[in-house]
């Protein structure tokens, strides 16, 4: 076992993908050995282009890294399909589904060939008993994203847009 973790902790590939997992505002502030435990704990899949990772109305059960390839979410609205987002190599969703298991807001689709970092419901609660070094610092992180997705939206509704227009 500490031969295979040693193996892994000088791999190109996954020197690559905590250079990635740094840049990820979900993980700001974690240390590299904190970066390199979540590395070795998430899960790794790979999808195809045109693969649906989950379908709006789905439970949320995870939240979702993107390592390369690309994703579009896709809201159904009056029979038709609204892009909100094509995100790439860096970005996440699906991080509503670490704090409660609502239904999902829209639809996530690969746009070509993708491979995802996974971060279950189920391993986030674990995380939040056992390991405060982590469980702290994404909590925080969680709570800015929010904030910021709060902000965002309040400044598209707010009044003064109104009076500018």
């Amino acid at each position: 076992m500490m031969n295979k973790l040693f193996q892994w902790a000088f791999d190109r590939e996954n020197d690559e993908r905590l250079s990635l997992l740094r840049q990820v505002s979900l993980f700001k502030g974690l240390s590299r050995k904190l970066l390199l435990k979540l590395l070795l704990d998430l899960v790794e899949k790979e999808y195809q282009q045109g693969d649906l990772i989950f379908a709006e109305g789905d439970t949320g059960k995870a939240l979702y890294i993107i390592l390369n390839g690309s994703v579009e979410i896709v809201k159904r609205c009056s029979n038709q399909d609204r892009v909100l987002a094509i995100l790439s190599a860096g970005s996440f969703f699906g991080e509503l589904a670490l704090i409660d298991q609502v239904p999902r807001f829209a639809s996530a689709t690969a746009t070509e060939k993708t491979t995802l970092l996974i971060m279950y419901k189920s391993y986030f609660d674990n995380l939040l008993k056992a390991d405060n070094a982590i469980s702290s610092r994404l909590l925080l992180n969680i709570v800015e994203i929010l904030t910021a997705y709060v902000r965002k939206n309040h400044a598209a509704y707010s009044c003064d847009r109104d009076e500018r227009t």
